[in-house]
């Protein structure tokens, strides 16, 4: 065949200026030219996950090391996140923890409730409270209290009431029991102040300065302290038969303890005739119960995640053992301490990034687990703590990369490849 003469392909038809014998359409010089504008990332994953197949022992391994500190970090931040809100919620089943009370014997002003409102917003329950000191028939004293029945049953989930009364829309009064007959309104009894008025449950008068209004025994109250010597009636009806104003306003603040002492300073600006005081046994007991538990699932979290660490040097240690020779090979190629480093760093974080994504959905579910069975309640899940876990998840595969890396500095090429 003569030099002019065409090449021919496998069907003896000449082949086309720039085509090869494979019979590949594209000309070396593009190929190359295809491969020298690619990414060079494209590698660098190639080489992360051949890495990873290669010795899918030890990257399981620390793998399943970060998916467990991911996991029990998760559950224990969601844990607390959502206990934390559900026992402030129990807390206030128990009553107050804010006490307005007005100074020297004199009433709050009519617009307390409202300001109280306006500060502490819709979510804060505040009940008022008259006191006045009456007299049954035969003489004997008695204290009564009138209040907004609603906001009481919601504020003190903890009495012990058989029935509380319906609404009253009018209280009947007269000056003289006898002279008129009188419909008698619903009173909610203390069960020692019932020996005293109604022993046998049946209605009853009390007087106030001249002022006789008469009552029924719609339930009993039993508490186990001073409200079982009082009588609750309804605020409206009260404050017609005595002409007192509300001289107490019992208040169950939300947040926590910073947040409740804020409100506390914001109405003492706004009621300087009242003084404002926390139920100390309330607001410290909630304090001691959130802290403890606080501290008992964070101290669990750390305890797991620092024995996740270990884990994860263990297991990178043994990595860079296992691959000197291609260490070796990489430096011996021009491969710079600061590439080989930022290789191992990137196999590290990686490790961290997915077991924070697989344990954070592990997490969540171990904490609906728990809140369904411990407290029978759901936990919601928290997706607010995910950067949280994956930035900790990462720095602590980076961290346990650190003395890895140092001996991978001490690599030499020449004498790993010689086989000493």
């Amino acid at each position: 065949m003569s030099a002019g003469s065409h090449l021919l392909n496998h069907e003896g038809a000449p082949l086309k200026p720039g085509v090869g014998l494979g019979g590949n359409s594209h000309s070396a010089r593009e190929v190359a030219d295809r491969r020298a504008s690619a990414p060079h990332t494209s590698m660098f994953m190639r080489m992360l996950l051949r890495a990873a197949l290669l010795r899918r022992r030890r990257a399981a391994s620390a793998l399943l090391a970060m998916i467990v500190a991911a996991a029990v970090a998760t559950a224990m931040m969601n844990l607390y996140v959502d206990v934390q809100a559900k026992l402030r919620s129990e807390f206030r089943n128990y009553g107050s923890n804010v006490v307005i009370v007005a100074k020297d014997g004199q009433s709050l002003p009519d617009d307390a409730l409202a300001k109280v409102e306006s500060v502490l917003g819709a979510k804060t329950l505040a009940v008022p409270f008259s006191y006045a000191v009456a007299r049954t028939q035969d003489g004997q004293s008695v204290v009564v209290v009138g209040t907004d029945f609603a906001r009481a049953r919601e504020l003190n989930h903890w009495w012990k009431v058989n029935h509380w009364p319906a609404p009253q829309e009018l209280a009947y009064l007269v000056e003289n029991p006898t002279s008129a007959p009188a419909i008698p309104s619903e009173a909610l009894v203390g069960v020692r102040a019932a020996t005293v008025v109604a022993p046998n449950r049946q209605p009853f008068d009390l007087a106030f300065h001249g002022k006789t209004i008469h009552l029924s025994t719609a339930g009993m109250l039993q508490t186990g302290a001073g409200e079982d010597s009082r009588i609750y009636i309804d605020q409206s009806e009260f404050q017609n038969w005595t002409g007192v104003a509300p001289t107490t306003i019992e208040l169950a603040a939300t947040g926590t303890a910073a947040e409740v002492a804020a409100s506390i300073r914001q109405l003492a600006e706004l009621l300087p005739s009242a003084d404002i005081r926390p139920v100390r046994q309330i607001m410290e007991g909630e304090a001691n119960v959130l802290n403890k538990t606080r501290a008992t699932l964070y101290a669990s979290a750390v305890l797991i995640v620092l024995t996740s660490a270990l884990c994860v040097l263990a297991t990178l240690m043994g990595w860079v053992f296992d691959r000197r020779r291609d260490f070796a090979i990489m430096k011996a190629l021009g491969a710079s301490e600061r590439l080989v480093n930022g290789f191992f760093a990137a196999e590290a974080a990686a490790v961290g990034i997915v077991g924070a994504i697989l344990g954070f959905c592990i997490g969540i579910g171990i904490a609906a687990w728990i809140g369904r069975v411990n407290f029978h309640a759901p936990v919601i899940p928290r997706f607010s703590v995910f950067p949280y876990v994956l930035s900790g998840c990462t720095i602590v595969a980076l961290i346990s990369a650190i003395l890895p890396m140092a001996m991978l500095r001490r690599v030499q090429p020449a004498m790993i490849l010689k086989g000493e």
